[in-house]
């Protein structure tokens, strides 16, 4: 791969005049509404993945936007929405592929996976011949992924979880990073993701990709989606796509190792923590308590970090994950520091406080808190 040092216009979409996907000519300076079809129902009826391209007037990178490969992942969808309705910025260079929903039969069903059992995102680049789920990702791959220059894959927490914003990608890869960096993430998860993967299979083919995961299923969640939008206005403006400076978190650390806090019991829970809380080692994360409120356990944080995502579910069963706290290398002063020099922090505070809407949040008995920057 090219050095990421290149400009875009060397490295991604050069010379991108004429763009044909899924049967059809989009021109430059052109938006088309169009449907790809992935799938027949048992009837032999086609099943079609609606998404738009939106070509700015000179050529310029292509970047696909894709959300809800789980079907039951709409931040993501409300994120590709929103650019798509709200038109948040001036599109001057290059090309958007726009992906509302991947997995339309999961979409469809309310479930995160395909009808067959299968995980979408287990699945790719997939295979001409293979399962209904194979078949599918082989679609998506061939005539969207593979004919754009870089993509941006959004995702959520499973079920009865919330994640507090962050970016995964594989940093070993330079056009992967960069992307990373300037989508403006205080995390960054570095890593090549699971086998099968859409943003894995992505890199792999050639096409650098990250993931944004950010909040919980079946919500489209306003401070989520306005991060997504501005998350997405940044890497398009590191690419020269479009002319607005780009704005930048209080901090970003790249994360190498994160840890999950399970029960050792099963319980009531009640949170002492919340989505994007910095959390010192010992510090306890919540306490486990049986129907009539006698403590079973004290949940704690084995490191200092940052609590990267949580469950939402008060009710927990032994080996049950609680807590996904993600472990700076370098601990948790420089972010300490960071964010005592932010002067605009209120993109932090209100993550934090609308994801953990569906949290009840207290003090521990006897617990001496750690003061919060």
């Amino acid at each position: 791969m090219s050095n990421a040092g290149d400009g875009p216009g060397e490295r991604l979409g050069r010379a991108r005049v004429g763009f044909e996907i899924a049967g059809r000519r989009v021109a430059l300076g052109e938006t088309r509404d169009l449907a790809l079809e992935v799938a027949r129902n048992a009837s032999g009826r086609p099943i079609s993945l609606p998404f738009r391209v939106w070509r700015a007037p000179e050529p310029g990178p292509t970047v696909f936007v894709v959300g809800a490969v789980h079907g039951d992942e709409l931040n993501g969808t409300g994120i590709v929405r929103s650019l798509m309705l709200d038109a948040p910025f001036a599109l001057r260079r290059g090309s958007l592929v726009l992906v509302p929903v991947a997995n339309i039969l999961g979409f469809e069903d309310r479930s995160r996976y395909l009808p067959d059992r299968r995980d979408l995102n287990r699945s790719f680049p997939g295979s001409a011949d293979g399962s209904l789920a194979g078949r599918m990702a082989h679609t998506l791959f061939r005539e969207i992924v593979a004919k754009c220059d870089a993509g941006i894959d959004l995702h959520t927490a499973a079920a009865g979880r919330t994640n507090y914003p962050n970016i995964r990608a594989d940093v070993a890869d330079p056009w992967t990073a960069r992307l990373a960096r300037a989508f403006g993430s205080p995390l960054i998860v570095t890593g090549p993701g699971p086998a099968g993967s859409l943003r894995q299979a992505a890199v792999a083919a050639g096409v650098p990709t990250i993931v944004l995961e950010a909040g919980e299923v079946w919500k489209v969640e306003p401070s989520v989606v306005a991060y997504g939008v501005q998350g997405v206005a940044n890497v398009l403006a590191d690419l020269g796509m479009v002319d607005a400076p780009p704005s930048t978190p209080p901090f970003q650390a790249e994360i190498t190792r994160t840890t999950w806090v399970r029960a050792a019991q099963g319980g009531f829970l009640r949170f002492h923590v919340g989505p994007g809380d910095l959390v010192e080692a010992g510090q306890p994360i919540a306490t486990n308590a049986d129907l009539l409120g006698h403590p079973v356990e004290v949940l704690s944080a084995p490191d200092g970090g940052v609590v990267l995502g949580m469950s939402t579910l008060p009710v927990v069963l032994p080996g049950e994950p609680v807590c996904h706290v993600a472990v700076p290398a370098g601990g948790l002063g420089p972010i300490r520091r960071a964010l005592r020099r932010s002067a605009d922090r209120h993109v932090h505070a209100r993550l934090r406080d609308d994801l953990a809407t569906n949290v009840s949040v207290t003090a521990p008995p006897a617990y001496e808190a750690v003061v919060a920057p």
